[in-house]
C-alpha cells in the first residue's frame, strides 16, 4: 500500500459522518474506504469484525477499534490519544469499551449525531464567521469613536467638565513616574485640545476603514491603542463596561488578522488561540453577568421580580420599553428568570458541539436584542452581538446565504507563525487566561485567589487586557431624576434639558443606540448617590455658570443665550412611567414626584451672594 487505509461500515450513516471529519484532520495521510468496496482486497480480516469495528491498516500493523481511531488521528498530528492509549492500560481499556458500547448503538447515536451536529459532522471552519465578526467589531470601534468626535469638547477639553490634561497634571504631582502606568495614554506626550480632537477623528477614520477590510491587523491595533488613550483620560465618562469589553475584544481580535492591505473576499481561517480566547470572553461575559445578579442577594433577582422595576430605571429607556413595562406581573417574572437561565445556562452551551454551541450564541442574540429595543446602551449590543456570530461555523452561512455566500474565497490557508510570534501570541493567551480564571474565582470565593495573581491584576488594570463584568448586580427600584435650574435673580428659575434623558413629561423616550451621549449617562448615575460623591456633577454646574459653550453643545436647550445664570441650583424629582389610560388623557409619558433639592444653590465668587 502506498498509505495506511481505513475500512468503514459505508451503509453507515454514523460511520460515514464521523469519517469524514477525521478525513479533515489526517489530511492526504490516510486513504478511507468503504468496507463493502475494498473489504475483498484484505480478506484476511473477517467479515465479522469489518462490520463491528473500524480497521486500520499500514505496511507493518493493523489496528481495530478504538485504536484505529487514535491511530487514524495521530496521522493528523492529534498524536496525544494514541500515546495515551500505548502507555495508560485503564485508558487503553476505557476507549475500548467506550468503543463498543458505542458501535453496538450506533441507531441511537446516529440520532444523538444528527441532533448535536447536524448534517455537518466535518471539522467545522470559522472563516466567514470571523469576517463578519471584524465588521461588526469596527463598526463598533466607529460607533464608540464618532460619538466622542461630538462631545469630547464639552467632557474634557480644557472648557469641558472635567479637563483631561487637569486630571493628568495632579495624577503626575501625586504619583510621579507611576502616573504615566497609571493612566496610559498617548496625551502624556501630547498636550492639547486638538490632541484630544485627532484622537477620536482618527479612531473614527481607522475603524471605518476595519470595516472596509482594509489593514485590519495594524489598524485593529491602533484604534486599540487610542481608544486606551481616551479611556485613560476619560475619567467618569469612559468607565463604562462596554468601553473596557471593547477594549477586551480589541486586543484579543487583533491576533486573528492579518497584516494585508486588503483581502478583499479571501477570508482566511482565524488562529485557533485567538478564536478560543473570544469564545471564552463571551462565555465570561454572560456567565459573570447572570452569576453577579444571583451571588449579590439582591432578593429581587431571587424571586423573580427584577424587571418589574427595571424597564422604568434603566438609565436610557425607549418607548418599547414603556410598553414593556405595562406587561402583567406574570410575564415580568417569566421574562426574569429567562433572563437569568440566558445568562447562566447558554454560556454552558458553548462548550457542547456545533447545534448545541450555535443554540446558545442564539439565545444570547436573542436576549441582546431585547435589551436594545427596550433600552439605549450605546454599541454593547452589537459588541456582545459580534462575539455570538463566533459561534456559527462557515457550514451554517453556506446553508443559508448560498448565493452571497459563494462570493468568498473561503480556501484561503493561514499562514503558520515564526516561532517569536507563537509564543507571542501564546503568552498573551496564558496571560489573559490567567487573569481571567482568578477574577472569576474571586467572584465565587472572595479571598481565595493568591495574593501574587492580585497584584499582578492590580498592576495590569490600567491596560484593561482582561476584566471582570456584571451589570445590573443589584436592581434599582426607584428612579429619580435631577433637573438643573439657572436664575438671573435667585428667584425666577429656567430648566436646563437634556437631549436624551428624561425630563419633560410628555417627551416619548426615544431611541439614541448605538450613540452613546455620555452627559446623560452620568447624571442617571449621579442621581443614585448624594452630589459630594460625584466631584464632576459640581465642576459641570460651575461650567453652567461660565456659560461655557462646549458644556452647553451637550444639552438641548440653553436658557441664557446672552449671558450665564448667576445662580444654578438642582432639584430632585423621582420619576414613574405613567400607565397606557393616563397617556390618552394627558398624554404625558412619566409622571413625577418632588423629593426636595438634590445639591444647594450655586454662583460664582464675585456675584452677589455668590459662594
Amino acid at each position: 500500500m502506498e498509505k495506511p487505509t481505513l475500512l468503514y461500515d459505508g451503509d453507515c450513516y454514523f460511520c460515514r459522518g464521523w469519517v469524514n471529519r477525521w478525513k479533515a484532520t489526517s489530511g492526504h495521510a490516510v486513504e478511507f474506504r468503504a468496507s463493502q468496496e475494498a473489504g475483498h482486497l484484505f480478506s484476511n480480516i473477517p467479515d465479522e469484525e469489518l462490520k463491528t469495528a473500524v480497521q486500520l491498516i499500514d505496511s507493518t500493523k493493523r489496528y481495530s477499534g478504538a485504536e484505529a481511531v487514535f491511530k487514524t488521528l495521530a496521522y493528523g498530528g492529534k498524536t496525544c490519544p494514541f500515546f495515551l492509549y500505548q502507555k495508560l492500560p485503564f485508558f487503553k481499556t476505557f476507549s475500548e469499551a467506550f468503543y463498543r458500547f458505542v458501535a453496538s448503538r450506533r441507531a441511537f447515536f446516529s440520532k444523538l449525531t444528527r441532533l448535536f451536529w447536524g448534517a455537518h459532522l466535518e471539522k467545522p471552519r470559522y472563516a466567514f464567521a470571523s469576517w463578519v465578526f471584524m465588521r461588526l467589531v469596527g463598526l463598533s470601534y466607529f460607533f464608540a469613536f464618532g460619538a466622542l468626535v461630538f462631545q469630547w469638547k464639552g467632557l474634557w477639553g480644557h472648557q469641558g467638565i472635567l479637563p483631561a490634561q487637569l486630571y493628568l497634571d495632579a495624577l503626575k504631582s501625586h504619583f510621579g513616574s507611576k502616573a504615566y502606568f497609571l493612566s496610559p495614554t498617548l496625551c502624556w506626550a501630547f498636550k492639547s485640545d486638538a490632541f484630544l480632537g485627532f484622537m477620536a477623528w482618527s479612531g473614527t477614520f481607522c475603524s471605518l476603514l476595519i470595516v472596509l477590510g482594509i489593514a485590519e491587523g495594524p489598524l485593529t491595533l491602533l484604534c486599540w491603542l487610542l481608544y486606551l488613550s481616551l479611556v485613560s483620560a476619560g475619567q467618569d465618562f469612559l468607565s463604562f463596561q462596554w468601553d473596557i469589553l471593547l477594549l477586551e475584544i480589541g486586543l484579543i481580535s487583533f491576533w486573528t488578522l492579518p497584516w494585508k492591505l486588503w483581502r478583499g473576499f479571501e477570508i482566511e481561517e482565524p488562529r485557533l488561540v485567538a478564536r478560543i480566547l473570544l469564545f471564552f470572553l463571551l462565555f465570561k461575559l454572560f456567565f459573570e453577568s447572570g452569576l453577579v445578579k444571583i451571588l449579590s442577594g439582591d432578593p429581587h433577582w431571587r424571586n423573580f421580580t427584577a424587571l418589574f422595576y427595571h424597564f422604568q430605571t434603566q438609565p436610557l429607556p425607549t418607548w418599547i420599553g414603556w410598553w414593556a413595562a405595562q406587561s402583567p406581573n406574570w410575564f415580568l417574572k417569566i421574562s426574569t428568570a429567562a433572563t437569568l437561565a440566558i445568562e447562566l445556562i447558554a454560556p454552558l452551551l458553548l462548550f457542547f458541539p456545533r447545534r448545541a454551541k450555535m443554540l446558545g450564541a442564539i439565545l444570547m442574540i436573542f436576549l441582546q436584542s431585547l435589551i436594545a429595543l427596550t433600552g439605549n446602551y450605546g454599541f454593547f449590543n452589537l459588541l456582545t452581538i459580534s462575539l455570538c456570530v463566533l459561534c456559527f461555523d462557515d457550514f451554517f452561512f453556506q446553508d443559508f446565504f448560498r448565493k452571497w455566500f459563494s462570493k468568498f474565497n473561503l480556501d484561503t490557508e493561514t499562514k503558520p507563525l515564526n516561532r517569536f510570534k507563537r509564543h507571542l501570541i501564546f503568552s498573551f493567551a496564558g496571560l489573559w487566561g490567567i487573569l481571567s480564571l482568578s477574577q472569576l474565582m474571586a467572584m465565587i470565593i472572595p479571598q481565595t485567589i493568591p495574593r501574587p495573581l492580585e497584584n499582578l491584576d492590580a498592576v495590569l488594570s490600567p491596560l484593561h487586557i482582561a476584566s471582570s463584568y456584571g451589570p445590573f448586580a443589584v436592581m434599582t427600584t426607584h428612579r429619580y431624576e435631577i433637573v438643573i435650574q439657572g436664575s438671573e435673580d435667585g428667584v425666577s428659575w429656567e430648566d436646563y434639558y437634556f437631549k436624551w434623558k428624561p425630563q419633560d413629561l410628555g417627551r416619548a423616550p426615544s431611541f439614541v443606540e448605538p450613540y452613546q451621549p455620555r452627559l446623560d449617562w452620568q447624571m442617571w448615575f449621579a442621581a443614585l448617590e448624594p452630589y459630594q460623591r460625584r466631584s464632576w456633577f459640581t465642576a459641570f454646574l460651575v461650567r453652567l455658570l461660565e456659560g461655557s459653550p462646549s458644556v452647553l453643545s451637550l444639552l438641548r436647550n440653553n436658557p441664557f443665550e446672552q449671558n450665564p445664570p448667576k445662580y444654578v441650583r438642582a432639584l430632585f424629582y423621582e420619576y414613574q412611567f405613567t400607565s397606557p389610560a393616563a397617556r390618552r388623557l394627558n398624554g404625558h409619558w412619566w409622571k413625577r414626584e418632588f423629593q426636595g433639592s438634590y445639591c444647594p444653590i450655586l454662583a460664582l465668587k464675585g456675584n452677589r451672594n455668590g459662594a
